[in-house]
């Protein structure tokens, strides 16, 4: 979870509570900041006016500590056939404490040497090894370990509960890393899932010659897939790339329960029965195909769920999907596809030559 401020002063003072903020919600066990406030350094001050009173130039203090300190390169040269560096610089023992400033001194206008701490003014403070940028902004990227039974998206959402507290308007936020593939593919996995449910429509439109009885079917969805979350939750899994895979096949692998149940009751109604007749004949004749295929498909899953060999932990959530949301549906189709089939559905055509079907 990436913060972005328009300078350095605003996340100095923004994410320390940000972290605070963060550390306190349960969703994480742990918690890191790639910005530490951990780097010790002085800052030096001048002051112009007596250094100007004095006839020293602010040129000649800032030479004066950049030559004692900064370990600048003034050349090289050779000994033994071997070339060295040239570095200007005080002696470790003479600048590695505020209090040497005392023993340097710069040389005034008239000739004579001012002591340093009497022309400047020294204050300590933790400063950031490195500074990091996103976007152009000035930034800090927040890493986070998740809790047992928590998920990617309780984390985001978790970062946004703290960033509504702590940080105003002028701060904006990024997504890096895991939670960034993860956006990315739940907004991908959505289009593809609707994609699917379309395609599937359409299809379904042209073969029933109907736009009532493809939407009747395509009711089977929604109880597979509120059938695949209760699973999820009841087994302690999270929504995450695999199970959204899972759910995608879902719409499938359950379609065909509406589709063979639909398309049986309109070869009855096209024989002359009634539409409650039609319906209720289709239910029973249909069942057995139904439980068969249906069992199939959630035993053929089954080992993915129970994380039966090599590496296939990651995949346990597309597996429990498939049978909980297969289970589910297969229940409640055989109830709910019936009903509304009998409320919804259309007249159809008596066709003569379907009277005698089973005597062919």
């Amino acid at each position: 979870y990436i913060i972005q401020a328009p300078n350095f002063e605003k996340l100095r003072e923004k994410v320390p509570e940000f972290m605070e903020e963060v550390g306190k919600d349960p969703t994480f066990s742990m918690t890191d900041v790639n910005l530490k406030f951990n780097k010790p350094e002085i800052n030096v001050t001048i002051d112009r006016e007596k250094a100007q009173s004095l006839g020293v130039s602010v040129l000649d203090v800032a030479q004066t500590l950049q030559l004692s300190l900064s370990g600048q390169r003034f050349g090289y040269f050779l000994k033994d056939g071997k070339q060295y560096q040239v570095i200007g610089q005080f002696d470790e023992n003479d600048r590695d404490a505020p209090l040497d400033l005392t023993s340097t001194y710069v040389k005034s206008n008239t000739g004579q040497l001012i002591q340093l701490d009497n022309l400047v003014t020294t204050e300590e403070q933790s400063s950031p090894p490195q500074l990091y940028h996103n976007n152009r902004y000035m930034s800090a990227t927040i890493s986070a370990a998740l809790a047992p039974g928590m998920s990617i998206s309780d984390g985001i959402e978790a970062m946004e509960r703290a960033k509504a507290k702590v940080l105003d308007d002028s701060f904006t936020t990024d997504l890096g890393g895991e939670s960034r593939d993860f956006v990315e593919s739940s907004s991908n996995t959505l289009f593809a899932f609707g994609l699917a449910l379309l395609l599937i429509y359409l299809i379904l439109a042209g073969q029933f010659e109907s736009f009532i009885d493809p939407f009747i079917i395509i009711l089977t969805v929604p109880m597979a897939v509120a059938g695949a979350l209760f699973s999820l939750w009841l087994f302690g899994q999270t929504w995450n790339i695999f199970s959204q895979i899972g759910t995608i096949m879902l719409i499938g692998l359950v379609t065909k329960n509406g589709i063979l149940i639909v398309e049986f009751a309109n070869q009855l109604r096209e024989e002359g029965k009634d539409k409650y007749e039609a319906i209720m004949e289709a239910s029973e004749s249909r069942l057995r195909p139904i439980l068969m295929t249906s069992l199939a498909i959630a035993l053929g899953a089954l080992p993915i769920a129970l994380s039966l060999g090599a590496a296939s932990t990651s995949r346990i959530g597309m597996g429990v999907v498939i049978v909980g949301g297969t289970v589910f549906s297969l229940v409640l189709t055989l109830f709910v596809i019936p009903a509304i089939y009998f409320m919804w559905s259309r007249p159809k055509k008596h066709r003569p030559e379907f009277d005698n079907i089973k005597d062919l």
